[in-house]
C-alpha cells in the first residue's frame, strides 16, 4: 500500500476539483432544464473540463495502485462529483489516522 499521507493528498485534488466542478454542475443542470443557452454555453464546456480532468485524477491515482478500479467507474457513473466525493469519503475510512499509527 502507498503512503497515507500520498493517499491523502491525492484525494484533496480529487476532492477540490470534484467540489469545484460539483459547483459549476449545479448551475449548469437548472441552466439546461430551463432552457437557458447561453448559460449552457458557458457552463457545459467548464464542467465537462472538470469531468475529464476528475477522472484523470481518478484513474491516476488507480493506475498508481492506490485504489481500485471501482473508483474511476464510479465517477463515471455519477457523472464526477457526487462519486468522487463518495469515493473519496469510503477511502478515507479506510487509511489510518493521520498522524497517528
Amino acid at each position: 500500500m502507498h503512503d497515507p499521507e500520498a493517499i491523502r493528498r491525492a484525494l484533496n485534488v480529487v476532492s477540490a476539483v470534484a467540489l469545484l466542478d460539483a459547483v459549476l454542475l449545479v448551475p449548469l443542470v437548472i441552466a439546461a432544464v430551463t432552457h437557458a443557452e447561453g448559460t449552457v454555453n458557458i457552463l457545459g464546456p467548464m464542467h465537462g473540463a472538470g469531468f475529464v480532468i476528475l477522472i484523470g485524477l481518478v484513474v491516476r491515482g488507480t493506475i498508481r495502485d492506490m485504489w481500485g478500479w471501482w473508483f474511476p467507474v464510479l465517477a463515471v457513473v455519477t457523472l464526477g462529483p457526487p462519486g468522487c466525493l463518495i469515493g473519496d469519503l469510503r477511502i478515507r475510512k479506510t487509511l489510518p489516522r493521520a498522524g497517528g499509527s
